[in-house]
């Protein structure tokens, strides 16, 4: 399904609440308004991320590079060669600094990411990537037709859905491949024993 015919539906609020990493999230009606400061900061630590690491890859291609240095066989040659050795202590140090920035801004764009999708799939919502509709999260009162849903406990999950394939994802939620509907899954978000969150997620990407 594409963007425009979900809003045309009328189930979902037209103001996008995160356009973080090329996909586009937007509430249910009646669910939690954008937050533009939260919407703002997302935009700069992608944007920091982006600029810093270019920076930094473009710094990584010039790091190490100096001239072939002479013998010095007068004073004239060992200060020429000295001064190459220090300008590529420089290029070096100035390197690793934009490295460990760089590093940084990825940090605090991640943290960005799960706080977004924290939100996301907390109050539920539908999120748009380049091909189409990606995720669906689902409100904190439905229940899938097994009856899981926000508050069930993991034992009651497994008994729901291992026999059909359920398993733990490497990004520690539970993941089971939807047998009638290719490239899509539900996904359940667990902590402290209990689903926090359901969504179905399909394999398209943001961007």
């Amino acid at each position: 399904m594409t963007k425009e015919a979900a809003l045309a539906t009328g189930k979902l609020a037209t103001a996008p609440t995160s356009n973080l990493d090329g996909c586009t999230d937007f509430s249910y009606v009646g669910g939690p308004a954008p937050d533009q400061a939260r919407m703002a900061a997302e935009d700069a630590a992608e944007k920091k991320s982006r600029e810093l690491n270019a920076k930094a890859d473009e710094a990584g291609k010039t790091t190490g590079q100096t001239g072939t240095r002479q013998p010095a066989q007068n004073a004239e040659q060992a200060a020429k060669n000295a001064e190459e050795a220090a300008k590529g202590a420089q290029r070096a140090a100035e390197g690793a600094k934009l490295n460990a920035d760089a590093t940084m801004a990825m940090v605090e764009l991640m943290e960005k990411r799960e706080a977004r999708d924290a939100a996301f799939s907390a109050e539920g919502g539908a999120s748009f990537g380049k091909d189409g509709l990606r995720q669906l999260a689902a409100p904190p009162t439905a229940k899938t037709a097994e009856g899981i849903g926000t508050g069930s406990t993991v034992e009651e999950l497994k008994k729901a859905y291992e026999p059909r394939g359920l398993k733990l994802g490497e990004n520690e939620r539970y993941q089971l491949a939807i047998a009638d509907k290719a490239n899509w899954s539900y996904e359940f978000t667990v902590k402290d024993n209990k689903v926090t969150a359901v969504s179905l997620l399909s394999s398209a990407k943001c961007s």
